[in-house]
């Protein structure tokens, strides 16, 4: 299995939130990815740099919000989250890190 510095361009970092920690009790995992990034590439991407099968993958863009900084108005930028389901069996431990 060779993982290719690309899969680690893909996906970001895991989001670990109430809501994703729910999410994992379903044996899905979150992580922030690549706005360019496709289901299939995100789906390469995990299998193999953990080593897992992955059952699906649902995607949300979260768009940025308007915010001031120093009075001056700025927008955060755009998120896009990829929750990924798991395969019976198969887990991740997000708190390692990547």
């Amino acid at each position: 299995m060779t993982v290719k510095p690309d899969h680690y361009d893909v996906i970001r970092k895991p989001i670990i939130t109430e809501k994703s920690t729910m999410a994992s009790e379903a044996g899905a995992v979150v992580f922030e990815v690549a706005i360019e990034a496709t289901k299939p590439e995100i789906k390469d991407a995990v299998e193999n740099v953990f080593g897992v099968k992955v059952k699906a993958v649902n995607t949300t863009i979260t768009k940025g919000k308007v915010k001031r900084f120093r009075g001056q108005k700025g927008t955060r930028r755009d998120v896009k989250k990829a929750y990924v389901t798991l395969e019976e069996g198969n887990t991740i431990d997000v708190t390692t890190g990547l």
